[in-house]
């Protein structure tokens, strides 16, 4: 029973210490591993939110830029902003809405 005391506490400190870092380990490779999403085609996207305003062409501009930034564009042709924080926070310089 002597011998068995000095080994049960270098292993159970040996345990505690690399066990920890194992699965921080293994969390970093399924981040590192793991597809990025897939982009949305902003193109029809903004065809569909722009399709009601009265200047398309300035629409479509605006919301293609803010959907490349982004990487969404809310859905309908107006407001529903909440579907895409990012898209909704965008401001111009005089603190207006950039993206339609």
């Amino acid at each position: 029973m002597a011998v068995c005391k000095p080994l049960i506490a270098p292993l159970l400190i040996s345990l505690l210490i690399l066990n920890p870092a194992e699965s921080y380990q293994q969390v970093i490779t399924t981040r590192v591993e793991s597809p990025s999403p897939e982009k949305i085609d902003c193109d029809a996207a903004c065809d569909a939110r722009c399709q009601l305003s009265s200047r398309p062409r300035l629409c479509n501009r605006a919301c293609g830029t803010c959907c490349a930034r982004c990487d969404c564009v809310p859905p309908g042709t107006d407001g529903n902003y909440d579907a895409c924080p990012c898209y909704a926070n965008m401001t111009t310089h005089g603190g207006r809405h950039k993206c339609p």
